[in-house]
């Protein structure tokens, strides 16, 4: 079972420095709204990146399985966040907007590969948000 790996080290105030297993590192705070620092990742963007990155990992296994051209593929991300009376708070919804082109095959299939892709997703497999993907898909010959 492969196992993965992070360490965050406070540097003061609300910011943070992290280091990844893979050897990515970099300066974290948490939101402006929350007493953060602007143009800095914060938990909240890696939570939505980790969703769309590795769907987004999937769905190039998915094309190549599914034996399909893919000529280009750019996906947004947003979550809805919910909010309860003891302001505890959860992403509760996650909306992944892929915009696909393929060579050739058909809509159907791109959206069968897709499928595949968020069920295959380990981070979207391991998350409680409800995961919403709306694609938009253009297949050119």
């Amino acid at each position: 079972m492969p196992t993965y790996t992070n360490k965050v080290i406070w540097k003061q105030g609300h910011l943070g420095y992290t280091y990844c297993g893979n050897g990515t590192e970099m300066n974290f705070s948490a939101p402006p709204a929350l007493y953060g620092h602007a143009n800095m990742m914060t938990p909240e963007d890696a939570y939505l990146m980790a969703v769309n990155t590795c769907i987004h990992m999937m769905v190039l296994w998915a094309m190549k399985r599914f034996k399909l051209d893919l000529v280009s593929f750019e996906c947004t991300a947003e979550g809805k966040v919910e909010e309860h009376i003891d302001k505890t708070s959860w992403f509760k919804q996650v909306f992944l907007r892929p915009q696909i082109t393929v060579r050739g095959g058909s809509e159907g299939t791109v959206k069968r590969a897709l499928q595949m892709a968020r069920k295959y997703s380990t981070i979207a497999e391991s998350v409680k948000s409800e995961i919403i993907i709306e694609p938009k898909v253009e297949v050119i010959e």
